[in-house]
C-alpha cells in the first residue's frame, strides 16, 4: 500500500515539504491506516502532524471509547492529539436536519477551527478507493445531474490550505493489509454492517458484484471522478461568467431574473448550471424536495410561448415568464396572501408603505414639468379628500385622447406588469372614484392648466428595500 499511496500523493501534488497537516482520526481501519502512513513519512517530508478526534455522541460511551482509543495511540506513536465531543443529537434537533447531515456539519466547523488555531496547510482523511466507487454508483443511482457525480474530490480548498484524501488510489482489502502487517487493531462502527444505511447497502451489496466484473474497478473510477471533476471545474467557471453577465439581481438577494433570448444564447451545458447557480443564490439551503422535476419545469417554461406564466418552486419560490424574461421570486406572508388597502392621503400629509416607499401630497400655486414619478392636480377639477388604493375588479381610467376608458388589468398587461406586483401596485383617485393616477405608470384626465389656480403635486418615492 505504502508506494501507491506515495506515488498517488506524487501525482496529485498532495503534500509539501515542511507542511502542517491536520489528520482527521475515528480510530476506525481507514483514518488509523493513513494517520500511521502519513508518520511513516514524517520525517522524510519534515511533516508536522496533528491528530483530531471527534466524539458526536451517537454511539453512547463506544464512541467515546473511540476518542480515548485514537488518543492513546497518538501518545504511542508521539503524535499531537486533539479530541472533542460534539452534541450531534441536540444539533440535529434544533437545525431539524438528519443525522447525517447534522453531523458533518459540526465536524467539518470543528475542523476549519482547528485549521485556523494551527495555521494548518492540509487536513487529511481517509476515504479510499472502494468510498469512491460508493459514492459514484450512489450518485448515478440517486442523481440525474451531472454536477454531482464527480465524486469525492482528492483535493479541494479548506479553510486555511486544503483537504487531502491520500488513500483514495488504494482499496478496503489493501489497506487492511497494511493494518494486520503493522499489527494495529482498530475500531470497528457495529453500523458499518447494517444494510438500512444507504451507502452500508452498496457497499455489501452491489460493489462485491462489480468487482467480480473489474477487480480494478477503484482506479477505473478514480480516473472518470478525475476526468469528471476537471471538467465540471471547466463549465463552473464558465457557468459564473455567463451569470454576471446575464443575471439580474436584486439589492435584497430575494429576486433574480434575466432575458431569456440572451439566457437561451448560452450552451445548454451552461444554461443548466448557471439555473443552479440561481437557486443556490437565492434558497439560503437547497430544499429536499428540490429535484430535476423542478429543473425540467424550468427548461419548459423558457420554451412555452405563453406570457405571464407561473410555476410554483420549494419554500414559496416562484418563476414567472414575463414577456420576454424570466423572474425568480420568494412569495412572502405579505405576497401571499396579497393584502388590499385603501388609504386618505391629506394634504399636506403623507402615505407610508411597508417596502419603504412613499406617496406625498403638498400645495403646490406653480405646475411644474410632470415627470414619472410626479402628478399634478387641479384643485377645482377633483372631488377631495384623496384616496390612495390597491386596484379592484372592473377598474377603468381615462385620459386625453382616448375614446371612453380602458380597464386597468390590460394597461398592467400592455406595459408588461409582473402579475405579482399588479395586486399591490397605488392607485391615486379622488373622492369619487375617478383614477387619477397609476402610480408611476399611467396619468389620467389631464388637469386644465388654467393660471391662477392652485395645484396638489403627488410624489412618489421608491423603498430601498
Amino acid at each position: 500500500m505504502k508506494s501507491n499511496v506515495t506515488a498517488f500523493i506524487s501525482k496529485h501534488q498532495l503534500l509539501t515539504t515542511g507542511a502542517t497537516v491536520l489528520v482527521g482520526v475515528s480510530g476506525g481501519p481507514d483514518s488509523m491506516a493513513l494517520l500511521h502512513f502519513l508518520r511513516s513519512i514524517q520525517k522524510e517530508w519534515e511533516l508536522r502532524l496533528i491528530a483530531i478526534s471527534i466524539d458526536h455522541k451517537l454511539r453512547d460511551m463506544e464512541s467515546k471509547s473511540d476518542l480515548d482509543y485514537v488518543r492513546d495511540s497518538c501518545d504511542k506513536w508521539d503524535i499531537p492529539f486533539v479530541g472533542m465531543s460534539l452534541d450531534v443529537p441536540a444539533y440535529k434537533q434544533d437545525k431539524r436536519m438528519g443525522t447525517q447531515i447534522a453531523a458533518r456539519e459540526m465536524r467539518y466547523r470543528f475542523f476549519a477551527a482547528q485549521m485556523e488555531k494551527y495555521g494548518a496547510d492540509y487536513l487529511a482523511l481517509g476515504h479510499h478507493g472502494d468510498d469512491q466507487v460508493e459514492t459514484m454508483v450512489m450518485g448515478l443511482v440517486r442523481s440525474a445531474n451531472s454536477s454531482d457525480f464527480s465524486g469525492i474530490p482528492v483535493k479541494r480548498d479548506f479553510a486555511t490550505g486544503s483537504i487531502i484524501r491520500p488513500l483514495l488510489g488504494v482499496t478496503k482489502e489493501e489497506i487492511n493489509a497494511y493494518l494486520e502487517a503493522y499489527e494495529i487493531i482498530p475500531r470497528v462502527d457495529p453500523t458499518n454492517n447494517e444494510t438500512v444505511y444507504t451507502r452500508n447497502f452498496f457497499r455489501k451489496k452491489a460493489i462485491p458484484l462489480l468487482k467480480e466484473k473489474n477487480s480494478n474497478i477503484h482506479t477505473t473510477v478514480q480516473h472518470l471522478s478525475e476526468t469528471l471533476g476537471e471538467d465540471e471545474q471547466f463549465l463552473r467557471r464558465e457557468a459564473k461568467k455567463a451569470f454576471k453577465e446575464i443575471v439580474e439581481l436584486d439589492v435584497g438577494g430575494r429576486q433574480a431574473s434575466f432575458e431569456i433570448d440572451v439566457f437561451q444564447a448560452q450552451h445548454s451545458a451552461l444554461q443548466r448550471r448557471i439555473f443552479h447557480l440561481i437557486l443556490n443564490y437565492l434558497y439560503d439551503r437547497l430544499p429536499k424536495d428540490l429535484s430535476y422535476v423542478h429543473e425540467e419545469q424550468f427548461f419548459a417554461l423558457l420554451q412555452s410561448d405563453k406570457g405571464n406564466v407561473p410555476i410554483d418552486f420549494p419554500a414559496h419560490l416562484k418563476l414567472e415568464k414575463v414577456y420576454g424574461k424570466l423572474m425568480f421570486y420568494f412569495l412572502t406572508q405579505e405576497k401571499l396572501h396579497h393584502p388590499s388597502y385603501h388609504k386618505i392621503l391629506e394634504v399636506p400629509g403623507r402615505i407610508d408603505f411597508p417596502d419603504g416607499s412613499t406617496v406625498s401630497a403638498l400645495y403646490n400655486n406653480t405646475y411644474e414639468e410632470d415627470h414619472q414619478y410626479s402628478y399634478f392636480c387641479n384643485i377645482e377639477e377633483i372631488a377631495l379628500p384623496l384616496h390612495i388604493r390597491t386596484r379592484s375588479a372592473g377598474d377603468r381610467m381615462r385620459w386625453s385622447g382616448l375614446e371612453g376608458s380602458k380597464k386597468v388589468k390590460d394597461i398592467f398587461i400592455d406595459a408588461k406588469i409582473p402579475k405579482k406586483d399588479r395586486a399591490a401596485w397605488p392607485i391615486l383617485t379622488d373622492n369619487n372614484g375617478e383614477i387619477l393616477w397609476l402610480i408611476g405608470l399611467k396619468k389620467g384626465q389631464p388637469e386644465q392648466k388654467k393660471s391662477n389656480t392652485s395645484y396638489i403635486q403627488i410624489i412618489y418615492e421608491k423603498g430601498d428595500m
